[in-house]
């Protein structure tokens, strides 16, 4: 889970890679490296700790080397001290390597160098690397023999990785390779760029190849060449991006995670926009569906039975997925956590539909567990096919290319570690898949498909209302949690999962230890927790459990806990019984979910930002899981 950079060109490389990595820091900040080719030696800097301390040891020495390579750490293998921060070298310090990944066989590589005499400095995996290409390049190299070396190592490489290469012997070229990693080339006029995300680039090209699985490119300043593993040279076309560089910039926000929090109207608004087809109308259009995923026939029709797949705030995404694949479509679902699906599977069933959630289209565990599931039901004949869709804000990823549709979520890039505007966007993803599934199977009726639609219409202004009016005071709110230790958070039925992801999101920046729970099971244990010092965040929407909630927000009540209610500002009954109220507008209750969470991340937000802890990135995080 670690951010890789290189750069080639007519520039000075060192302003290039810092600034790449302060693009790419929400991938890692445990410490951060760039290496540079200058007069015929590697030049190597490394730092403990966030990129300013590398940017402090850099601005007092000139290097105007036009070629390099950086890295921005999350640890793995080895404690996050300088001696295992990237860029790593070879014994004798014509080599250097950045990666993102893991090598699952270092220890056996690493003996096997050991034995042959190369020394090792760090615990890291990525330490062979360098040592293993160093061995296998000829002591007189010649052109081609760096590719060739590289190509030799990586084929000794057991596992998942993306890997940037400088060579001294060669100072006009960066080897890179991808296997199971993110890893992308950008275009520039005279220049050349490789990173682990397009953020990292976004600034100076919008021209971006992705690498696939088992291909190698170098890069020169004459041009781009790709090949595969085999060295079988490989003829690809870059993409244009449609971002612009505002959109990985705070825009006058303290914090990223604020900014985009604030940024999920819009996001709302680009979905219904994509998804919902203009001027539907029951009476008139019965034979179209209002929702257009772009989703074959093959893939949707005759599903009995959908399983989900997915890890954190997606898979709580999942759980309300969940709900609405069953209450709306009528299909029965199950969600699992994708480390776990890999390792005990369900069952095979007739006529399954597989889902992956990712932001990033990238996080590891649901990437393999959604290949395991092909793997498993290839050569089986229907009903046992695999039929698996994928949902992710990122269309350009390694999932886009692995399942048989996407539904990309619409939310633009996300550089806060703790999601926000990408879980909304999933929900929405999950709300007109349930639409146009229970639309195919007749589950519905039109009106009720028309009204859900419109409901739907009327959020983003809802979700700014909320934004608005209650900011401010969950703000002043927050200043009440200081020193606050543990929280619990209550919701049943569709807002259960939004109780989990109110938790999440509260131990994720602001480390209070927090729990979610369906508010009929606090009587069953998790009671005897309360007590004055431990404040309660009970959902108390309309609907068919409004009461049962407040029944149970009585039953913490009795016990001194602090009750902190999301309830519609219209609710004379709530307004009874909580201390604290964070008001919402009134909705129906299938569409509570996305009203409910936005409170709950402004009082996340406030609580850590109130605590002076950096919101953006938490401790011991990163925003794209990319190892096992």
């Amino acid at each position: 889970m670690c951010g890789i950079v290189g750069y080639i060109g007519t520039q000075t490389a060192t302003d290039i890679l810092i600034g790449g990595l302060e693009r790419l820091e929400y991938r890692g900040y445990d410490s951060a490296g760039i290496a540079t080719v200058l007069e015929g030696k590697i030049e190597c800097t490394r730092a403990k700790g966030k990129l300013h301390n590398l940017r402090e040891k850099l601005e007092r020495e000139v290097n105007p080397s036009q070629i390099g390579i950086g890295h921005t750490r999350w640890a793995t293998h080895g404690k996050p001290e300088e001696h295992n921060a990237h860029p790593h070298m070879d014994a004798g310090g014509r080599i250097a390597v950045v990666q993102n990944g893991i090598i699952e066989n270092y220890q056996e590589l690493r003996e096997e160098l050991s034995d042959k005499g190369y020394q090792f400095v760090s615990e890291t995996d990525t330490e062979v690397i360098p040592h293993l290409i160093a061995h296998l390049l000829p002591q007189n190299p010649q052109y081609d023999d760096f590719l060739q070396a590289m190509q030799k190592a990586i084929h000794r490489l057991n596992g998942a990785f993306a890997i940037a290469v400088i060579c001294a012997d060669y100072p006009d070229e960066i080897i890179v390779a991808r296997n199971q990693a993110p890893l992308i080339i950008g275009f520039g006029q005279g220049e050349f760029f490789c990173a682990s995300d397009v953020t990292a680039v976004v600034s100076h090209t919008h021209a971006v190849l992705s690498l696939e699985n088992g291909e190698i490119a170098r890069l020169t300043p004459l041009g781009v060449e790709v090949y595969d593993f085999d060295l079988k040279r490989l003829r690809k076309l870059p993409r244009t991006l449609d971002w612009n560089l505002t959109t990985v910039e705070k825009q006058g926000f303290r914090h990223f995670m604020l900014k985009e929090i604030y940024e999920q109207p819009s996001v709302v608004r680009s979905c219904l926009e994509t998804y919902v087809q203009a001027n539907w109308h029951p009476q008139t259009n019965s034979d179209s569906s209002p929702i257009d995923l772009g989703l074959a026939s093959e893939l949707c029709d005759n599903v009995d039975y959908i399983q989900i797949v997915a890890c954190g705030t997606s898979w709580n995404a999942s759980m309300v997925g969940k709900y609405l694949l069953e209450q709306v479509a009528g299909i029965p679902t199950m969600v699992q956590y994708a480390s776990e699906f890999r390792y005990s599977p369900s069952p095979m069933l007739a006529n399954t539909l597989t889902i992956g959630v990712t932001q990033s289209g990238e996080t590891a565990d649901t990437l393999a567990a959604l290949e395991m599931e092909k793997q498993r039901r290839m050569g089986l004949e229907f009903p046992y096919d695999a039929r698996i869709l994928g949902i992710t804000n990122r269309p350009e990823s390694t999932l886009a290319h692995m399942v048989d549709r996407i539904i990309n979520t619409q939310a633009g890039i996300e550089i806060g570690v703790a999601a926000t505007k990408s879980f909304t966007a999933q929900l929405m993803g999950f709300y007109f898949l349930a639409l146009e599934l229970a639309y195919r199977r007749r589950h519905l009726s039109l009106d009720k498909i028309e009204g859900l639609i419109k409901g739907l219409g009327q959020l983003p202004g809802q979700i700014e209302l909320i934004l608005e009016k209650q900011g401010t005071q969950i703000e002043e709110l927050a200043h009440d949690f200081m020193e606050t230790q543990d929280f619990i958070f209550l919701g049943r039925g569709i807002n259960f999962p939004i109780a989990l992801e109110g938790a999440l999101k509260l131990k994720e920046i602001s480390y209070i230890h927090a729990e979610g729970y369906p508010a009929g099971e606090m009587k069953h244990g998790p009671i005897a927790l309360l007590d004055a010092k431990v404040p309660v965040v009970a959902i108390a929407m309309p609907g068919v459990v409004h009461d049962k909630v407040l029944s149970n927000a009585q039953e913490a009540k009795a016990r001194d806990a602090r009750l902190i209610g999301v309830t519609p500002i219209d609710d004379t009954e709530a307004r009874s019984t909580f201390d604290d109220l964070l008001f919402v507008p009134h909705v129906e209750e299938l569409l509570s979910p996305i009203i409910a969470v936005i409170p709950l991340q402004l009082l996340a937000y406030h609580i850590a930002a109130r605590r002076g802890l950096d919101v953006d990135q938490p401790r011991n995080l990163a925003k794209s899981v990319t190892v096992e």
